[in-house]
């Protein structure tokens, strides 16, 4: 399998993506609003409709985007998540939104292992995350099976120096005993397991080093 970013959950992401990393997002969102790739990735789940919708997040971290899908009119968001260090941060930010009670945050749920565990939503968002996980296809294929209308997703790069830069922190992370480890699939096989689990690729951008992907259900 080629290398972009899995742990050994759950405590591989909670050394990673720690309280200091969390406290930087959060300071970060309300200085500047949500960052270009997690823009796009929020102009394509408006454009195919979030007034009254229901949005799942798998690895939401501090639930920026969907704090701002609730701003645009979306009826209530769901967030996976695997690290807990994030929780306090999502709720402060929540109580400064007044938007706790429309946000469902759930912990400790790997939605690859066990998607009815995870309730279905209209559209499902996994920004910054399907590189953070070593089984693409069953994470993107359990995304789709919680999805009624859209999946829309971000990978990095994947060029050679991405995936040799994925293969020397892996490097780096098994001499520290970090369980922590990156991976760089390939963009097109993530687009076949959408396709063949009923959604057809409708929008593809880029920010930086980040592509996003948007998929509608057919």
């Amino acid at each position: 399998m080629d290398e972009c970013c899995a742990p050994h959950p759950p405590d591989g992401f909670d050394r990673e993506f720690n309280a200091r990393f969390a406290r930087r997002l959060a300071q970060r969102y309300r200085r500047e609003g949500l960052t270009p790739s997690a823009q796009l990735i929020l102009e394509f789940a408006d454009s195919v409709g979030l007034e009254g919708a229901s949005l799942l997040e798998i690895g939401g971290g501090i639930g920026d985007i969907q704090l701002e899908a609730l701003k645009r009119g979306a009826a209530h968001t769901t967030n996976v998540e695997l690290s807990s260090a994030y929780e306090p941060e999502a709720a402060r930010l929540l109580d400064e939104a007044g938007l706790r009670a429309r946000v469902t945050r759930t912990l400790g749920v790997d939605l690859a292992g066990a998607p009815e565990g995870v309730e279905p939503a209209d559209i499902v968002v996994l920004h910054r995350v399907v590189c953070c996980y070593p089984d693409y296809e069953r994470l993107l294929g359990a995304a789709a099976g919680r999805g009624r209308r859209a999946v829309v997703f971000s990978h990095p790069t994947h060029g050679l120096f991405a995936r040799v830069a994925a293969r020397t922190i892996n490097a780096v992370y098994a001499l520290t005993g970090n369980p922590y480890r990156a991976f760089a699939h390939p963009p097109d096989a993530m687009v076949d397991v959408l396709r063949r689990r009923g959604f057809e690729p409708r929008y593809r951008g880029r920010s930086g080093p980040w592509h996003v992907v948007g998929a509608v259900r057919t």
